[in-house]
Protein backbone atom coordinates (compact mmCIF):
# COMPACT_ATOMS: atom_id res chain seq x y z
CA UNK A 1 0.00 0.00 0.00
CA UNK A 2 2.55 2.61 0.80
CA UNK A 3 4.65 1.64 -1.86
CA UNK A 4 1.85 2.09 -4.56
CA UNK A 5 1.28 5.33 -2.78
CA UNK A 6 4.77 6.62 -2.61
CA UNK A 7 4.63 5.84 -6.92
CA UNK A 8 1.54 7.75 -7.16
CA UNK A 9 3.00 10.70 -5.05
CA UNK A 10 6.23 10.71 -7.34
CA UNK A 11 4.06 10.79 -10.24
CA UNK A 12 1.80 14.03 -9.82
CA UNK A 13 3.86 15.68 -7.44
CA UNK A 14 7.16 17.23 -8.81
CA UNK A 15 8.89 20.92 -7.25
CA UNK A 16 7.57 24.02 -9.32
CA UNK A 17 11.46 24.68 -10.01
CA UNK A 18 15.11 23.75 -8.59
CA UNK A 19 17.01 25.99 -6.92
CA UNK A 20 20.05 26.73 -8.21
CA UNK A 21 22.63 26.88 -5.08
CA UNK A 22 25.34 28.68 -6.98
CA UNK A 23 28.75 30.64 -6.86
CA UNK A 24 29.51 32.55 -9.57
CA UNK A 25 31.56 35.70 -10.90
CA UNK A 26 30.88 38.68 -13.31
CA UNK A 27 33.50 40.78 -14.60
CA UNK A 28 34.71 43.04 -17.18
CA UNK A 29 38.74 43.87 -18.54
CA UNK A 30 39.33 46.88 -19.28
CA UNK A 31 41.99 46.03 -21.13
CA UNK A 32 40.18 44.24 -23.82
CA UNK A 33 36.80 44.86 -23.22
CA UNK A 34 35.99 41.22 -22.38
CA UNK A 35 32.81 40.78 -20.21
CA UNK A 36 32.01 37.28 -18.40
CA UNK A 37 30.57 35.08 -15.72
CA UNK A 38 31.64 32.03 -14.64
CA UNK A 39 29.76 29.38 -12.47
CA UNK A 40 29.80 26.44 -10.57
CA UNK A 41 26.61 24.41 -8.83
CA UNK A 42 25.10 21.14 -7.59
CA UNK A 43 22.52 20.77 -10.17
CA UNK A 44 22.61 19.70 -13.75
CA UNK A 45 23.73 22.11 -16.53
CA UNK A 46 23.86 25.52 -14.34
CA UNK A 47 25.67 26.91 -17.66
CA UNK A 48 21.98 26.84 -19.55
CA UNK A 49 20.73 28.76 -16.54
CA UNK A 50 23.05 31.20 -15.12
CA UNK A 51 25.12 33.41 -17.32
CA UNK A 52 24.30 36.35 -20.35
CA UNK A 53 26.55 38.38 -21.64
CA UNK A 54 26.77 40.50 -24.40
CA UNK A 55 29.97 42.05 -26.01
CA UNK A 56 30.16 46.18 -25.49
CA UNK A 57 27.11 45.72 -23.43
CA UNK A 58 27.20 43.72 -19.96
CA UNK A 59 26.77 40.40 -18.33
CA UNK A 60 24.69 39.16 -15.86
CA UNK A 61 24.14 36.05 -13.33
CA UNK A 62 21.02 35.09 -12.52
CA UNK A 63 20.65 32.31 -9.58
CA UNK A 64 19.17 30.83 -6.42
CA UNK A 65 15.30 30.61 -7.22
CA UNK A 66 16.79 31.79 -10.92
CA UNK A 67 14.89 34.76 -12.92
CA UNK A 68 16.23 33.51 -16.61
CA UNK A 69 14.22 36.75 -17.59
CA UNK A 70 16.63 38.78 -15.86
CA UNK A 71 19.37 37.91 -18.09
CA UNK A 72 17.63 39.26 -21.51
CA UNK A 73 15.39 41.48 -19.91
CA UNK A 74 18.85 43.37 -17.68
CA UNK A 75 20.93 43.70 -20.99
CA UNK A 76 18.52 45.22 -22.52
CA UNK A 77 17.99 47.88 -19.87
CA UNK A 78 22.17 48.63 -20.26
CA UNK A 79 22.21 49.00 -24.11
CA UNK A 80 19.90 51.61 -23.33
CA UNK A 81 22.18 53.12 -21.30
CA UNK A 82 21.04 52.83 -17.52
CA UNK A 83 23.59 51.87 -15.07
CA UNK A 84 24.10 48.14 -13.66
CA UNK A 85 22.37 49.42 -9.97
CA UNK A 86 19.42 51.03 -12.12
CA UNK A 87 18.94 47.74 -13.75
CA UNK A 88 19.11 46.14 -10.55
CA UNK A 89 16.14 48.28 -9.22
CA UNK A 90 14.20 47.92 -12.18
CA UNK A 91 14.76 44.43 -12.34
CA UNK A 92 13.30 43.76 -8.75
CA UNK A 93 10.90 46.00 -8.40
CA UNK A 94 8.82 44.20 -11.21
CA UNK A 95 9.34 40.58 -9.28
CA UNK A 96 7.20 40.02 -6.30
CA UNK A 97 9.66 37.02 -5.94
CA UNK A 98 12.85 39.08 -5.44
CA UNK A 99 13.84 37.95 -2.36
CA UNK A 100 14.33 34.32 -3.22
CA UNK A 101 16.82 36.04 -6.04
CA UNK A 102 20.17 36.38 -6.23
CA UNK A 103 21.91 38.30 -8.87
CA UNK A 104 24.94 39.87 -10.57
CA UNK A 105 25.54 42.73 -13.15
CA UNK A 106 27.94 43.88 -14.62
CA UNK A 107 28.53 46.61 -17.66
CA UNK A 108 30.74 47.87 -20.25
CA UNK A 109 32.56 50.62 -17.72
CA UNK A 110 33.27 48.13 -15.57
CA UNK A 111 30.29 49.46 -12.98
CA UNK A 112 28.76 46.76 -10.75
CA UNK A 113 25.52 45.77 -8.72
CA UNK A 114 24.71 42.63 -6.93
CA UNK A 115 21.41 41.53 -4.68
CA UNK A 116 20.91 38.57 -2.85
CA UNK A 117 17.24 38.25 -2.11
CA UNK A 118 16.58 38.03 1.98
CA UNK A 119 14.81 34.32 1.59
CA UNK A 120 17.78 32.79 -0.80
CA UNK A 121 19.14 29.71 1.49
CA UNK A 122 21.86 30.15 3.65
CA UNK A 123 24.83 30.97 3.37
CA UNK A 124 24.13 33.42 1.00
CA UNK A 125 25.91 36.78 0.09
CA UNK A 126 27.72 38.87 -2.65
CA UNK A 127 30.97 41.45 -2.79
CA UNK A 128 31.25 43.77 -5.02
CA UNK A 129 34.78 45.32 -6.24
CA UNK A 130 36.16 47.51 -8.87
CA UNK A 131 35.05 45.91 -12.36
CA UNK A 132 33.56 42.37 -11.01
CA UNK A 133 30.67 40.84 -8.96
CA UNK A 134 30.99 37.53 -6.67
CA UNK A 135 27.76 36.11 -5.61
CA UNK A 136 26.99 32.57 -3.96
CA UNK A 137 23.93 30.90 -2.34
CA UNK A 138 23.74 27.45 -0.18
CA UNK A 139 27.63 27.97 0.06
CA UNK A 140 29.56 25.98 2.91
CA UNK A 141 30.20 29.60 4.32
CA UNK A 142 30.94 33.08 3.19
CA UNK A 143 34.91 32.23 2.59
CA UNK A 144 34.01 31.20 -0.80
CA UNK A 145 33.06 34.67 -2.11
CA UNK A 146 36.07 36.18 -0.35
CA UNK A 147 38.50 33.78 -1.77
CA UNK A 148 36.84 34.01 -5.63
CA UNK A 149 37.07 37.68 -4.83
CA UNK A 150 40.98 37.37 -3.73
CA UNK A 151 41.70 35.23 -6.64
CA UNK A 152 40.38 37.45 -9.19
CA UNK A 153 42.20 40.47 -8.26
CA UNK A 154 45.65 39.01 -7.68
CA UNK A 155 45.73 36.14 -11.24
CA UNK A 156 47.59 37.73 -13.81
CA UNK A 157 46.45 37.00 -17.55
CA UNK A 158 43.06 37.73 -19.47
CA UNK A 159 39.39 37.99 -18.26
CA UNK A 160 38.83 34.08 -18.99
CA UNK A 161 41.90 32.91 -16.61
CA UNK A 162 40.81 35.23 -14.10
CA UNK A 163 37.15 34.23 -14.04
CA UNK A 164 38.54 30.33 -14.08
CA UNK A 165 41.09 31.36 -10.59
CA UNK A 166 37.96 32.83 -9.57
CA UNK A 167 35.58 29.55 -9.44
CA UNK A 168 39.08 27.50 -8.73
CA UNK A 169 39.21 29.25 -5.68
CA UNK A 170 35.61 28.84 -4.79
CA UNK A 171 35.35 25.77 -4.80
CA UNK A 172 38.61 25.28 -2.95
CA UNK A 173 37.21 27.53 0.20
CA UNK A 174 34.26 24.80 -0.31
CA UNK A 175 32.10 25.87 -2.95
CA UNK A 176 28.12 24.75 -2.64
CA UNK A 177 27.55 23.15 0.33
CA UNK A 178 25.71 20.10 -1.04
CA UNK A 179 28.50 19.20 -3.44
CA UNK A 180 29.86 19.37 -7.39
CA UNK A 181 27.91 18.64 -10.48
CA UNK A 182 28.01 21.32 -13.35
CA UNK A 183 29.95 24.56 -14.01
CA UNK A 184 30.15 27.00 -17.18
CA UNK A 185 32.35 30.27 -18.12
CA UNK A 186 30.80 32.41 -20.79
CA UNK A 187 33.11 35.24 -22.05
CA UNK A 188 32.28 37.83 -24.84
CA UNK A 189 34.49 40.03 -27.18
CA UNK A 190 32.80 42.07 -30.28
CA UNK A 191 33.71 40.23 -33.21
CA UNK A 192 35.57 37.55 -30.76
CA UNK A 193 33.08 34.17 -31.48
CA UNK A 194 34.30 31.36 -34.90
CA UNK A 195 34.98 33.21 -37.51
CA UNK A 196 33.75 36.98 -36.52
CA UNK A 197 30.36 36.24 -36.72
CA UNK A 198 29.28 37.46 -32.98
CA UNK A 199 30.74 37.97 -29.57
CA UNK A 200 31.02 34.74 -27.74
CA UNK A 201 34.86 33.97 -27.61
CA UNK A 202 34.70 31.57 -24.88
CA UNK A 203 31.44 29.29 -24.35
CA UNK A 204 32.06 26.57 -22.41
CA UNK A 205 29.90 24.04 -20.66
CA UNK A 206 30.47 20.66 -18.25
CA UNK A 207 27.04 19.90 -17.90
CA UNK A 208 27.52 16.78 -15.66
CA UNK A 209 31.11 15.66 -14.31
CA UNK A 210 32.39 14.46 -10.69
CA UNK A 211 34.98 17.39 -11.21
CA UNK A 212 33.32 20.31 -12.90
CA UNK A 213 35.56 22.75 -12.58
CA UNK A 214 38.43 20.65 -13.37
CA UNK A 215 36.91 19.94 -16.58
CA UNK A 216 36.31 23.07 -17.20
CA UNK A 217 40.13 24.29 -16.49
CA UNK A 218 40.82 21.29 -19.12
CA UNK A 219 38.62 22.30 -21.63
CA UNK A 220 39.40 25.92 -20.98
CA UNK A 221 43.42 25.28 -21.57
CA UNK A 222 42.29 23.25 -24.64
CA UNK A 223 39.87 26.39 -26.29
CA UNK A 224 43.08 29.17 -25.44
CA UNK A 225 45.31 27.12 -27.20
CA UNK A 226 42.93 27.19 -30.32
CA UNK A 227 42.35 31.11 -30.08
CA UNK A 228 46.44 31.49 -30.30
CA UNK A 229 46.41 29.25 -33.86
CA UNK A 230 43.37 31.46 -34.93
CA UNK A 231 44.93 34.36 -33.93
CA UNK A 232 48.73 33.15 -36.07
CA UNK A 233 45.94 32.19 -38.70
CA UNK A 234 44.95 35.74 -39.05
CA UNK A 235 48.54 36.61 -39.14
CA UNK A 236 49.18 34.55 -42.23
CA UNK A 237 46.12 35.74 -44.04
CA UNK A 238 48.13 39.18 -44.00
CA UNK A 239 50.98 38.45 -45.12
CA UNK A 240 52.85 37.90 -42.05
CA UNK A 241 54.40 34.80 -41.33
CA UNK A 242 57.07 35.97 -39.60
CA UNK A 243 54.22 37.42 -36.49
CA UNK A 244 52.34 33.56 -37.36
CA UNK A 245 55.10 31.79 -35.97
CA UNK A 246 56.16 34.17 -32.75
CA UNK A 247 52.38 33.86 -31.97
CA UNK A 248 52.64 29.71 -31.63
CA UNK A 249 56.15 29.77 -30.16
CA UNK A 250 54.89 31.75 -27.11
CA UNK A 251 51.71 29.37 -27.41
CA UNK A 252 53.62 26.48 -27.36
CA UNK A 253 55.76 27.85 -24.07
CA UNK A 254 52.34 28.52 -22.41
CA UNK A 255 50.58 25.29 -23.78
CA UNK A 256 52.94 22.50 -23.86
CA UNK A 257 50.90 19.37 -24.30
CA UNK A 258 48.57 20.66 -27.16
CA UNK A 259 50.10 18.77 -30.14
CA UNK A 260 48.17 21.07 -32.44
CA UNK A 261 50.30 23.66 -31.48
CA UNK A 262 53.71 21.94 -32.30
CA UNK A 263 52.50 20.99 -35.43
CA UNK A 264 51.38 24.54 -36.87
CA UNK A 265 53.88 26.24 -35.69
CA UNK A 266 56.61 23.27 -37.57
CA UNK A 267 54.39 23.96 -40.58
CA UNK A 268 54.80 28.15 -40.41
CA UNK A 269 59.00 27.24 -39.51
CA UNK A 270 58.97 25.07 -42.69
CA UNK A 271 57.02 28.12 -44.48
CA UNK A 272 60.52 30.09 -43.00
CA UNK A 273 62.65 27.99 -44.76
CA UNK A 274 64.01 27.02 -40.80
CA UNK A 275 63.76 23.66 -41.38
CA UNK A 276 65.89 22.07 -38.46
CA UNK A 277 63.34 24.24 -36.14
CA UNK A 278 60.28 22.83 -38.43
CA UNK A 279 61.25 19.05 -37.77
CA UNK A 280 61.91 19.55 -34.09
CA UNK A 281 58.88 20.80 -33.59
CA UNK A 282 56.96 18.63 -35.70
CA UNK A 283 58.67 15.60 -33.85
CA UNK A 284 56.79 17.07 -30.81
CA UNK A 285 54.06 17.33 -32.42
CA UNK A 286 53.87 13.15 -33.44
CA UNK A 287 55.19 12.38 -29.94
CA UNK A 288 51.80 14.19 -28.93
CA UNK A 289 49.28 13.24 -31.07
CA UNK A 290 50.40 9.81 -33.86
CA UNK A 291 47.11 10.50 -35.68
CA UNK A 292 48.78 13.73 -37.27
CA UNK A 293 51.38 11.68 -39.31
CA UNK A 294 48.68 11.36 -41.64
CA UNK A 295 48.05 14.97 -42.42
CA UNK A 296 51.92 16.03 -42.36
CA UNK A 297 52.56 13.15 -45.22
CA UNK A 298 50.33 15.46 -47.71
CA UNK A 299 50.15 18.91 -45.89
CA UNK A 300 51.92 21.39 -48.88
CA UNK A 301 53.19 23.82 -45.88
CA UNK A 302 56.03 21.12 -45.54
CA UNK A 303 56.58 20.48 -48.67
CA UNK A 304 60.24 21.98 -48.07
CA UNK A 305 60.58 18.95 -45.69
CA UNK A 306 60.31 16.04 -47.83
CA UNK A 307 62.71 13.91 -49.10
CA UNK A 308 64.34 14.96 -45.57
CA UNK A 309 65.72 11.38 -44.08
CA UNK A 310 64.18 12.63 -40.32
CA UNK A 311 61.52 13.87 -41.67
CA UNK A 312 60.47 10.73 -43.46
CA UNK A 313 61.04 8.65 -40.16
CA UNK A 314 58.92 10.88 -38.46
CA UNK A 315 55.76 10.58 -40.87
CA UNK A 316 56.67 6.86 -41.66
Amino acid sequence: MAYWLGLTLLAFWQPKVELAGTFSIVAFDPKTGDLGVAVASRVLAVGAVVPYAQGGVGAVATQAFANTTYGPKGLALLRKGLTPEQVLKRLLAEDKDREQRQVGIVDAKGRAAAFTGKKCLPWAGHLVGKGYTVQGNILAGEQVVKAMAQAFESTKGELAERLMAALEAGEAAGGDARGKQSAALLVVRKGGGYGGFDDRYIDLRVDDHPEPVKELRRLLTMKLAWARLSEAARWRRKGNLQKAAEVLQEAVRRFPDQAVLHYDLACYLALLGRKEEALKELEIALQRDPNLKALAQKDDDLRSLRGNPRFEKLVR
